[in-house]
């Protein structure tokens, strides 16, 4: 009975020691280095409208027929080293990008901090807000009960919250993501800069062999394949008011697409501005960053605050078009991270990983125009024409005349920043 007792003890240590082999975490270290680069894909009045109001070039130029696709590239540089002098770094891009043979990463100088006293004061012309902003939300013919949730400014000044406000600034519980930056990093470079802000045309492309190399980091090789290049332009193949009177959206897919986001910004009578987003969730979807993790999009889309990547249509409901006829549209393709990293991690746990650098290449295609605008080619199915006094159609505007007529009508300017 003594050897059973013995061969079960020996068992059980054994269990219990590959039990701890099992449970052993494997050391890791670093990365020395990140590099986050960041491309969207812009078209049509898109351009512009991710990073606040268009430019007036980008206005003149949907306004003579073009919106043709660009791009743009921000490319972000941290390391946890020093250089010995002052830091030098640069991204040698393939060929395709057709953006130069060197992108140089510069670091910002740090500027001086100015201490003022500031004493509090309050006009003498304090007039009390006016004006109101209706929110709707949901893809649909009409607006979901409950809606639009009416947010009275002077109300709101007089500490008057509407009924619905603290659903919609929940928010959607995005990771905030934390890019490189000088607060992060003992050494950082980013491009554009000051030095150099060459443009990113519409047919570049990240495909091919990437170099990143500097005075602070260790150097960043690797490859992207066609999985990982831009996401390919969004066009809206349908851009009308319907016979019902709601708004008609429709697109072509995006290869690569993970989710799509519909938002419409417009402004009604008595300085009222009327926002709607496609998301089916009573949450701020105005507030989502230009990116979103992997992660985040595949919740998101479970939940129904964005459309997944077979939806390819959207129809803005009869109500929103009522109070903002002249809303401006946008629409945004997410697409999934790359995440590359050296050296590969050892299979074996006991073996430590020490990273000497990680890399992450986001993506994003959007674009856009003025709800109902027609857009180049014939008039769309099921848009209503616009009728003369004697019964005669009206022949359709052109970009210039839709969006001149917009602007003159305060749209812009009342248009709040997200």
């Amino acid at each position: 009975m003594a050897w059973i007792k013995t061969t079960a003890a020996v068992s059980v240590i054994a269990l219990t020691a590959g039990a701890a082999d099992a449970q052993q975490k494997q050391v890791v270290t670093g990365p020395v280095a990140t590099y986050w680069m960041s491309g969207q894909t812009v078209s049509g009045f898109g351009a512009g409208m991710g990073s606040g109001k268009p430019s007036m070039g980008q206005m003149m130029a949907m306004a003579g027929g073009g919106g043709g696709a660009s791009k743009t590239l921000t490319l972000q540089l941290g390391s946890s080293r020093k250089p010995a002098g002052e830091p030098s770094a640069e991204h040698l891009p393939p060929q395709g990008l057709r953006a130069g043979p060197t992108l140089p990463l510069t670091t910002p100088r740090a500027q001086p901090v100015q201490r003022t006293e500031e004493t509090p004061s309050f006009s003498r012309d304090y007039q009390k807000p006016k004006g109101r902003m209706l929110i709707f939300w949901g893809c649909g013919e009409h607006a979901r009960p409950g809606q639009p949730i009416v947010i009275d400014f002077a109300k709101m000044a007089d500490g008057k919250m509407p009924p619905g406000l603290e659903a919609m600034s929940r928010g959607l519980n995005v990771t905030p993501m934390q890019p490189p930056s000088p607060s992060r990093n003992t050494t950082y470079g980013e491009w554009p800069n000051e030095k150099s802000r060459a443009s990113v045309p519409g047919n570049g492309s990240l495909l091919g062999e990437h170099l990143i190399r500097g005075t602070y980091s260790p150097d960043i090789r690797f490859s992207l394949n066609a999985a990982q290049d831009f996401l390919g332009p969004l066009s809206l193949t349908t851009n009308a008011i319907g016979a019902t009177g709601a708004g008609q959206l429709g697109w072509g897919a995006v290869a690569g697409a993970q989710a799509y986001l519909a938002t419409a910004m417009g402004g009604g009578q008595d300085d009222t501005v009327v926002l709607w987003t496609s998301s089916e969730v009573q949450a701020s979807a105005f507030s989502l960053p230009d990116y979103l993790s992997n992660g985040d999009i595949s919740r998101l889309v479970a939940s129904r605050a964005l459309m997944g990547p077979q939806t390819t249509a959207c129809t803005i409901p009869q109500e929103v078009v009522k109070v903002a006829p002249q809303a401006m549209v946008q629409l945004a393709a997410y697409g999934n991270e790359t995440n590359l990293s050296y050296p590969e991690r050892p299979k074996d746990p006991k073996v430590a990983w020490n990273i000497e650098w990680a890399v992450k290449v986001r993506y994003k295609s959007q674009t856009g125009g003025l709800l109902g605008m027609e857009m180049p080619g014939a008039r769309q199915q099921g848009q209503r024409p616009v009728m003369l006094p004697g019964g005669q159609e009206a022949p359709p505007p052109t970009p210039a005349e839709a969006i001149g007529g917009a602007l003159l009508r305060g749209l812009g300017g009342r248009i709040p920043r997200f």
